[in-house]
């Protein structure tokens, strides 16, 4: 489904990517691994058209994509969840889910994936007509997801979901995550909880000064002693 090949960029002439590449197959989850610093958010950024590859090509269903706008990458059906969750605290729970659903091309398509939501998130639906800015952190790392989800993507990216979450939060987060997978959808997780990631995801790779380090199947990697210790942490 996604092919992306070498692509590089640089900020100011400090580089930051790398010839990165990567694949993702339809149905699967692919952790992308790394330190503070590594890539991981300027390489899927570059995936989802919020920035242009100085070098490389990025390739989504068989469409040559490298050049397209963050804009025109959600009608192709890649929905990008960002570092931060970026909700707007001042509109309800329902209203940031109808701006992740503007691409849908009538009210029934609109309903449909709202009553999904609701369906995957009860809480979402508990509290639909609050703003979004008073929910718990936990709670609007949920929405963030859902107004991702609203646009029903072939690929959604993840990018550091469980980012501020308490403890007890982490594994919820990452058992709701399958379960959005188990549902169809492909995605690309960016992740600092290596253990978490690769417990869900099917492969992996892992970024290190902005260059691919290593890749393969996640049980393999946390597996793998000398992995886990020099480059996951765990």
């Amino acid at each position: 489904m996604l092919e992306v090949h070498e692509i590089s960029y640089a900020y100011a002439g400090a580089v930051a990517v790398r010839d990165v590449s990567l694949t993702v197959a339809a149905g699967e989850i692919v952790a992308l691994l790394g330190a503070n610093g590594a890539g991981k958010s300027t390489t899927v950024r570059m995936i989802a058209g919020a920035l242009r590859p100085q070098h490389g090509r990025i390739v989504f269903d068989g469409q040559d994509v490298t050049r397209t706008e963050c804009h025109d990458m959600v009608p192709l059906g890649v929905a990008l969840c960002p570092e931060g969750r970026l909700i707007m605290p001042q509109m309800s729970v329902y209203e940031n889910l109808l701006m992740g659903g503007y691409v849908q091309k009538n009210r029934a398509r609109l309903n449909e994936a709202l009553d999904e939501m609701f369906a995957i998130f009860p809480r979402l639906a508990e509290r639909r007509r609050q703003l979004a800015g008073l929910m718990s952190g936990g709670e609007q790392q949920m929405l963030a997801i859902a107004r991702a989800l609203m646009s029903r993507p072939k690929l959604l990216i993840l990018d550091e979901p469980s980012l501020g979450l308490a403890p007890k939060l982490v594994r919820e987060l990452f058992d709701l995550i399958g379960e959005i997978n188990a549902r169809g959808t492909a995605i690309l997780l960016v992740e600092q909880n290596a253990r978490q990631a690769l417990r869900i995801s099917h492969r992996a790779y892992v970024l290190e000064k902005g260059h691919t380090a290593l890749n393969g199947p996640s049980q393999a990697l946390i597996d793998d002693d000398a992995i886990r210790s020099a480059f996951l942490g765990i």
